[in-house]
């Protein structure tokens, strides 16, 4: 065993075998050095070389070569000559300019030469690769334990920094990476045949490993693990060939030994026999260096505390595996890659499953694999739906190979959970489960007997079967409905499959041949579903919206598959498109998905491929669906193909849109005819007649949506439509939501006629005549009975409002000035009234407003999406100063309440309202919160419980509104300064009526107010503070009763933070001054801290406005009659008024400006001695402003260090001896291994909990 003491190899000397007899790559330094294996070999412990070894007698001219300082060659090894060139070894592998061949074979020379010296530049190679600044001399090496020396070296690591050679990031230090495992894996291959059975290196090396990989710094742990297991790797791979040689040489033993007694040569069978045994000894000498890694260092640093180094073990494990299956793929060694699949890094899971993927991509291993698959098969399965994606993928694909190997092994259970990650949404997890389905349901098993089968039946494609397997997995996944996404998952594994447009077809258009089922309704329409999908995936190359992050750039290869693809798809539905749609016109869910179709079609192969007839049987059948079908999913399919089939760059469009005219000639003469007759009856009008308008109208609408109708002046019978209902109120509101969007689309291609062309003045009238008479229906429509008309309404005036806003004439379109509609008060008035009685409802509210007491959850979510699109339509007219800012007060207000569901709305708007005027935005957010409390007074009364759960909610909210000011508190500096402005004005706006003694109605507002108090820098909180005190009074200052609480804990938040402490609230006016004046004595002079008044003052403007309210909505303005009736007028102390602040030009700084100008003025007339020193005025009062702000604090979190992990148990009693397997003709060594496996094996993780990993 090697200790990390002393660092040799207790076993006893063998012998060894001849190097030319061994192996044919020999290095050439070893070849020079062949007479040493001759013959028994003496082994040496370190310091003390043995005999065979000794160096020869050197001559004078050499000792002085090595007296004097040692270099390196350019290749690694010594040089006296030269500055610029690599010094040490670890130099040499970071540069890898050289071989690392040439560089090893160096350091073979040199370890002949002297191997202490050669082994002290190895030693110093891990030290330095390590990022230890240190260097082991050779008094170290050869007078102190490797203990010692470690403790050393730790003393002299340089801590200043976290990051070693491993750990550092760019190219450099990963092919330093690369470059050092090669370096260990060459060094091991080219002293296979000698020098690692010297006794000396390996048990050196070993030992400095074993000891590094026990301390405690994490540089010296990472990389003397990386570097232990590399060269575990390498003796591994040195023992898979010692066990071949032994085999070859046991078969010419065994040769020569049955030839008959003449002609067997005894010397070839004495050499025979010593080569033999001269491996045999080699390999147990391999043996006992693997045990020794093994034990000293894997099955301590397989459960390191770092996930790197756990990462590092389990990947090489798993190449031991792989490179020598017989003597590591065993239950002894495959139990520490199942233990740490339940790792709790995601980078260590990883590894296991990549690990384990290359032992069952070999088929030959499965039956050594089987009682690792049955205890772990769970664990790997349940892997599928890991956290980290990348985990999930790899466990996919690991058990897709176990799926492979045997079909047996995994349960049915085991499948379904895997099936549904099809329609996962991170598109590598479902394209791994799209190959395990597919090779679980949808591989042919005998191609050439299903071929002959489906020819007997008349098909020409064999899929058929697979297909409709196809169909009834899609329709037996429940919990999703999405064929998009199922076609994408399959599409890298059975394209053959998904691309068999002509045998869908035959499903579809034939009769079931012998032996088929017929296809129900359902399946039909999923097939059509999935053949749709098919085509898409197809024409565009690109997964489905929700998988990937976007379109990327295809190749060459890619695209002409694409290219491919589309002309394949388009040269058959030509023609079987408008069979399917004859067959299916009735039906309108399939024909909706049929009319996807055309748009995927390369059009110009109608031309080029004289297939004009198909054309006109496809818009012949797309004109039966029109007439017949009203539903608007039909009906938008239709005018999108319309729509590409008049595309103006193919020749077709011609033949086209004469198709489409003579259709909208047809729809609009039926159109108007039918309103006459509606308009003329009035009241007395039928079902029929009401029918004939309202599915004329929604073919219109749908095609309008897509194409210029405007020379049939569709808006004319829409508008007469709009009025009559709203004179007489008896339209139905079907016509009326109908009339209302064909109108607004009418609207919008009038719009886009003028913006493309050259207006006259008289065509911009027109049009805003027309869009100020449909505004108007619009605001009328508002206050209609029926919620349908409403919301169509609200969502119209939204859009025409954004459309033809201010932003119209930007671009250099001045001349559409004419057409910019603002709305006034009265209609953003009922535009908020809508909102708020539309959107901010209780789900009950929802339910009774819905027809059927019953409501299922797809309507619920429905319902919820179209509240959100009527609060989102709102919003953007707020952000985009539409609507007057003031008007979000009753928006931001239902931030809590409604934040489940519409939060981010809410949250965006703030946010970009705040962009667009801080100040503003201030104000609107102490307006909503002014509001809130309005109404907990009128509910409570003026004896607020501030305990209650009403009050901790606005606070709440308060809190919510601090944290949007974010961490920036000088770009908010002057928004949170007039918030606390319009704050205390609130809180002291009316007197108590029962006398001055008691509070103001309003003044528990101020425990609201406090929360915005962090948000004030420190010099900001003494302005508003001495704002504050001037609505105080003495007696104010003086009392301590609860009611009273709401003013002492906002004085508080105003007073900490400051240079001075907390203030006593009972020490009044004269004790905050006095206190601040010891403060300010102690500050630095001001010529240490000068700052730029102009700057100051310049970002300090001030709008001295008052914030308006929105009429009839606010609950500002529904005043609590008991303050009515004490209302008093406002107070005259507050210098600046708004015609002071426009007629004065020095009244034109910011409200903190004036306060703190006011505050120097009050304390000149004091006279104190520090005004001297401050040179007095509102120059330096400015600068003072400034001067406190100091850098912000953020606390330093540093990742404590963890330590190691608690060991489990430092020995395992069932840790094994490396035991490389007999050769085919040892049969007497091999044994039985215990089932390492056994339920009772526990593992302890860190928090100390005991959990059965079987």
């Amino acid at each position: 065993m090697i200790t990390s003491e002393l660092p040799v190899l207790q076993d006893p000397s063998n012998e060894s075998g001849q190097a030319e007899t061994v192996s044919l790559s020999v290095s050439v330094s070893e070849l020079e050095d062949t007479g040493e294996l001759k013959g028994k070999k003496k082994r040496g412990r370190p310091g003390r070389p043995p005999t065979a070894n000794k160096k020869p007698r050197k001559t004078p001219a050499e000792k002085s070569q090595m007296g004097a300082p040692r270099g390196r060659k350019a290749n690694g090894v010594a040089q006296q000559n030269g500055e610029g060139d690599p010094v040490t070894l670890f130099e040499v592998v970071k540069l890898g300019k050289s071989a690392m061949q040439s560089v090893v074979d160096d350091w073979i020379e040199s370890y002949k030469q002297d191997r202490d010296i050669a082994l002290l530049d190895l030693i110093n190679f891990f030290i330095q690769c390590s990022g230890c600044k240190g260097t082991v001399r050779i008094e170290m090496f050869r007078n102190m334990q490797n203990a010692e020396i470690i403790r050393k070296m730790t003393e002299e690591f340089d801590e200043d920094s976290g990051d070693y050679p491993l750990t550092m990031p760019g190219p450099q230090w990963k092919k330093f990476r690369y470059n050092f495992c090669e370096f260990i894996g060459v060094l091991i291959r080219q002293c296979q045949y000698s020098i690692i059975y010297d006794e000396y290196m390996m048990d050196t090396v070993i030992s400095l490993l074993t000891g590094l990989s026990d301390s405690q710094v994490r540089a010296f742990r990472h990389t003397s693990t990386l570097a232990a297991m590399k060269l575990m790797t390498a003796l591994v791979n040195v023992a898979l060939n010692l066990s071949i040689n032994q085999d070859n040489t046991q078969r010419q033993y065994e040769a020569e030994r049955n030839k008959i007694v003449g002609k067997r040569a005894n010397e070839k069978l004495e050499l025979l026999l010593q080569k033999r045994k001269e491996l045999q000894e080699n390999q147990d000498e391999i043996e006992n260096m693997m045990n020794s890694i093994f034990k000293g260092i894997f099955v301590h640093r397989y459960r390191d505390a770092i996930a790197e180094i756990r990462a590092i073990c389990i990947e090489e494990i798993g190449m031991w595996m792989k490179m020598y299956s017989d003597a590591f793929l065993n239950d002894s060694y495959l139990k520490y890659v199942g233990w740490t699949l339940h790792d709790r890094q995601g980078e260590v899971r990883l590894k296991c499953l990549k690990a384990l993927q290359n032992l069952y991509t070999n088929r030959e291993l499965f039956a050594k694999l089987e009682l690792f698959t049955n205890r772990f098969k769970d664990r790997i399965v349940s892997m599928t739906l890991d956290k980290e994606y990348d985990v999930a993928v790899e466990a996919i694909r690991l058990v897709t190979l176990i799926l492979q190997g045997s079909e047996d092994a995994l349960s049915n259970e085991d499948c379904e959970n895997v099936y549904h990650l099809v329609y996962s949404a991170h598109r590598p997890v479902a394209v791994a489960a799209g190959e395990f389905l597919h090779r679980k349901l949808f591989s042919r098993h005998d191609p050439l007997a299903e071929e002959a089968l489906a020819k007997r039946r008349g098909r020409n494609s064999p899929n058929g079967n697979l297909i409709r397997m196809l169909v009834l997995f899609f329709l037996e996944s429940e919990l999703h409905e999405h064929a998009a996404y199922l076609v994408d998952s399959l599409w890298e594994s059975s394209q053959d499959l998904l691309k068999d447009w002509e045998c869908m077809s035959e499903l579809l258009l034939e009769e079931p041949g012998q032996g088929e089922e017929v296809l129900s309704d359902r399946q039909e329409s999923a097939l059509i579903e999935l053949t749709v999908c098919t085509i898409r995936q197809a024409a565009e190359a690109h997964p489905p919206v929700g998988r990937g992050t976007g379109k990327r750039v295809l190749t060459a290869k890619e695209r002409k598959t694409q290219i491919d693809d589309k002309n394949k798809l388009t040269e058959h539905f030509i023609m079987a498109l408008p069979m399917l749609l004859s067959k299916y016109q009735a039906d309108s869910e399939k024909v909706a998905n049929l009319l996807q179709v055309p748009q995927f079609f390369d059009l110009d192969l109608y031309s080029a491929g004289r297939m004009e007839k198909h054309l006109d049987a496809l818009l012949k059948q797309i004109k039966f669906v029109v007439e017949k079908h009203t539903e608007s999913e039909v009906l938008e399919a239709c005018s999108r193909t319309y729509s590409t089939l008049c595309s103006e760059e193919y020749t077709i469009m011609n033949r086209v849109d004469i198709a489409r005219s003579q259709l909208m000639d047809e729809m609009v003469d039926r159109f108007c005819h039918s309103v006459e007759d509606l308009l003329q009856e009035g009241e007395e009008a039928d079902d029929d007649d009401i029918y004939n308008v309202l599915s004329t109208l929604k073919r219109l609408t749908a095609f309008h949506n897509a194409h210029d109708l405007t020379r049939w002046d569709l808006f004319g019978n829409c508008y007469r439509l709009l009025k009559t209902g709203i004179e007489q109120g008896s339209m139905p509101e079907q016509i009326a939501v109908q009339a209302l969007q064909c109108s607004h689309y009418s609207i919008l291609w009038q719009l886009v006629k003028i913006t493309e062309g050259s207006p006259s003045k008289d065509d911009l009238i027109a049009l805003r005549r027309v869009v100020k008479s449909f505004l108007a229906v619009c605001q009328q429509c508002l206050s209609n009975v029926n919620t349908p008309v409403k919301e169509q309404a609200f969502m119209l005036l939204c859009d025409l409002l954004m459309i033809f806003s201010h932003q119209l004439t930007t671009g250099g379109r001045e001349g559409m000035l004419p057409l910019v509609f603002n709305p006034d008060g009265q209609l953003q008035n009922e535009l908020l009234t809508f909102v708020l009685d539309h959107v901010f409802i209780d789900q009950d509210e929802e339910n009774q407003s819905i027809e059927g007491d019953e409501e299922d959850e797809a309507n619920k979510i429905e319902a919820l999406h179209k509240r959100r699109n009527l609060l989102a339509a709102f919003s953007k007219l707020i952000i985009y100063d539409i609507v007057d800012m003031p008007a979000a007060a009753d928006i931001f207000k239902h931030y809590m309440k409604y934040y489940n569901d519409y939060g981010d709305i809410i949250k965006e708007t703030l946010s970009k309202t705040r962009q667009t005027d801080k100040i503003q935005c201030a104000k609107t957010l102490i307006l909503s919160l002014q509001q809130l409390f309005n109404e907990l007074l009128q509910d409570q009364g003026p004896n607020l419980d501030r305990t209650s759960s009403h009050v901790s909610g606005i606070k709440e909210l308060a809190r919510r509104f601090a944290l949007t000011f974010g961490l920036d508190q000088i770009k908010t500096r002057e928004a949170v300064a007039t918030l606390h402005k319009d704050g205390i004005e609130f809180a002291f706006k009316y007197q108590n009526p029962k006398g001055v003694e008691f509070p103001p109605p309003n003044l528990a507002f101020l425990e609201v107010l406090s929360e915005f108090s962090s948000k004030l820098l420190r010099q900001d909180k003494k302005t508003v503070h001495s704002y504050l005190e001037k609505f105080m009074t003495e007696h104010m200052m003086e009392r301590r009763e609860d009611v009273w609480l709401p003013l002492i804990s906002y004085r508080n938040s105003l007073l900490t933070g400051g240079d001075e402490d907390r203030l006593s609230v009972t020490s009044g006016s004269s004790s905050s001054k006095a206190a601040s004046i010891r403060s300010k004595k102690g500050r630095p002079p001001l010529h240490k801290k000068r700052i730029d008044e102009e700057s100051v003052e310049g970002s300090w403007l001030m709008r001295n406005d008052t914030l308006p309210t929105p009429q009839l909505t606010s609950t500002v303005l529904r005043e609590n009659p008991r303050q009515a009736a004490e209302h008093i007028p406002d107070q005259d102390s507050e210098p600046g008024s708004e015609s002071d602040f426009v007629h004065n030009p020095q009244m034109q700084m910011s409200w903190l400006g004036q306060q703190k100008l006011e505050e120097v003025n009050r304390k000149d007339r004091t006279g104190m001695n520090y005004m001297k020193a401050r040179s007095g005025g509102v120059r330096q009062t400015v600068r003072g402003l400034m001067e406190d702000d100091a850098e912000p604090i953020f606390e330093d979190v540093m990742m404590s260090s963890r330590g190691q992990l608690e060991d489990m148990n430092e020995e395992f009693e069932d840790t094994m001896v490396i035991d490389l397997p007999p050769s085919r003709n040892r049969r007497e060594r091999a044994e039985l291994r215990p089932d390492f496996f056994d339920s009772a094996a526990m593992i302890e993780d860190e928090s100390g909990f005991t959990m059965p990993m079987f």
